[in-house]
């Protein structure tokens, strides 16, 4: 079992930045494909990034393409999101997720086990 805790939320006006963090709990992180996902009021979640548990893949949807990257460092236990040019649209709650999967799960919600409380980005026009 593995607990996750993000971190890096906040009010940032549009085309600023933001870095995001997710500490997980537990010696086998390296174990679980990561993703971040997000949840805008009135919206039903969505996937945003995904990567695998060695480095080997990663997933970005399109929305954020070019402009969001996800990271992983396994001897800190902790997955990254890097935000830049942020619109207001990106305005939501962001989660972490780790999945137990054999395979890479990519942007399927179902296939992941665990999920952090959240932290509220807010973009400013």
């Amino acid at each position: 079992q593995v607990q996750l805790v993000e971190s890096g939320g906040g009010l940032v006006q549009a085309g600023g930045s933001l870095r995001l963090s997710c500490a997980a709990s537990g010696r086998t992180f390296s174990t679980y494909h990561m993703g971040w996902f997000r949840q805008a009021p009135g919206k039903e979640r969505e996937f945003v990034a995904a990567i695998s548990r060695n480095n080997g893949y990663t997933g970005h949807a399109d929305s954020v393409k070019g402009r969001f990257t996800i990271s992983r460092d396994n001897a800190k236990n902790t997955v990254y999101l890097q935000m830049n040019s942020l619109k207001p649209e990106d305005t939501a709650v962001y989660y972490c997720a780790a999945s137990s999967s054999v395979y890479y799960v990519g942007s399927d919600v179902n296939r992941y086990n665990y999920w952090g409380q959240g932290t509220q980005v807010t973009v400013s026009s």
